[in-house]
């Protein structure tokens, strides 16, 4: 009965079972499992029938949720919670011992220095890649990247944005430490990947939300000194409910002939940013806003990294053009090469989903 369930679970994904590259036993391992992202990660997972699913935490505190999944799917699912820093080559030789996929959602994200984010999201994937080419069982290696990284600028199709788009040549000039390290990641997981033969495959999420992420997005717009500065406008914000998202993650992990790849991960009915305020402000709580029309937009950046440069820096160029390039240019998205390849489909209808994230965010707005 359990080995039919798995079947059935597995054709609910998109791809039929003899397109998965590993078995319902199989070891997997999930970096950043108590995460935003890892715990629908894990639960999906376990959804799929898949039983013996390893989740590396940074400390036995942040687990509570694992161990309710744990609970919830009963003893027929190995649920293993380890505690370790990808930073020490022997925890990483721990965690990733026997493990036939890896799904690498651990980050720096708090780290705003460049030294920080680079060592605790590049230094870490290396660790973890060196440690798995050691056991010599890998079968794919999943990448949590960002649709932060790609410059759009020079794009092949005008304002459609893909997977065929160039990524930023000089990160660092954005001032943005979590953009760099995922560039810098990025392009050490393609090294990796041509150098030791590791197979892997690179997701690159947009802006990901639901319950525990109640923030707006930059993309949106930006609060200062009480008021909040609408800088989207019709511009489409590449949203993707968090359960969507770790679908597709899970999905890059197990179809077979997608090593290499790189996938976008975006829902289909995006709304614009003028749409999102405005459901935002009618469903959680009203509030100040400013629209700048693109033109206005822009120049503020330009001013803002002209300032910088003046200053030498005293004024990060967080703000600068290449970040309205990234952020505010007008900008379509797709996620034709996700279905196509990987037989993806957002489960969550974005209605559903976005009444989803506003009861939430009414919730932390009653409790803060």
């Amino acid at each position: 009965m359990a080995e039919t369930k798995f079947m059935e679970d597995q054709t609910t994904g998109g791809t039929n079972p003899g397109d998965r590259i590993i078995g319902p036993d199989d070891t997997i391992l999930v970096t950043g499992a108590a995460g935003f992202i890892g715990v629908r990660v894990v639960e999906c997972l376990l959804r799929y029938g898949y039983r013996n699913v390893r989740c590396l935490v940074r400390s036995p505190g942040g687990s509570e949720r694992l161990e309710c999944i744990r609970h919830a799917h009963g003893p027929g699912a190995r649920l293993e919670v380890v505690s370790g820093n990808l930073l020490s080559r022997d925890d990483c030789l721990r965690a990733s011992r026997g493990a036939a996929v890896i799904y690498h959602l651990a980050a720096g994200r708090g780290e705003k220095s460049f030294p920080d984010a680079f060592l605790n999201t590049v230094v870490t994937t290396r660790n973890l890649l060196e440690a798995s080419h050691t056991h010599g069982c890998l079968k794919r290696f999943v990448s949590m990247s960002s649709f932060s990284v790609y410059s759009n600028k020079d794009k092949p199709r005008g304002r459609l944005l893909d997977e065929t788009c160039p990524v930023d040549p000089q990160p660092a000039s954005r001032g943005n430490a979590y953009l760099f390290a995922k560039i810098k990641q990025d392009e050490i997981v393609a090294e990796y990947g041509a150098r030791l033969g590791i197979p892997y495959v690179i997701v690159r999420p947009g802006v990901v939300y639901g319950p525990g992420n109640e923030k707006i997005s930059g993309r949106v717009g930006i609060g200062t000194f009480g008021v909040f500065l609408h800088l989207g406008g019709s511009n489409p914000i590449p949203f993707t409910y968090v359960d969507n998202c770790a679908e597709a993650v899970v999905l890059a992990g197990l179809k077979a002939g997608v090593n290499g790849d790189v996938f976008n991960v975006v829902d289909d009915d995006v709304l614009s940013s003028r749409e999102y305020l405005k459901l935002h402000k009618r469903n959680v709580r009203r509030f100040r806003s400013i629209y700048l029309p693109h033109s206005a937009s822009y120049l503020l950046c330009y001013l803002w990294e002209k300032y910088s440069a003046w200053s030498e820096g005293q004024l990060p160029p967080i703000y600068g053009r290449g970040t309205w390039h990234a952020f505010w240019k007008k900008t379509r998205y797709s996620n034709q090469k996700l279905k196509h390849r990987l037989g993806w489909e957002p489960r969550v209808p974005t209605m559903e989903a976005l009444d989803r994230f506003f009861e939430s965010c009414r919730k932390r707005s009653r409790h803060a």
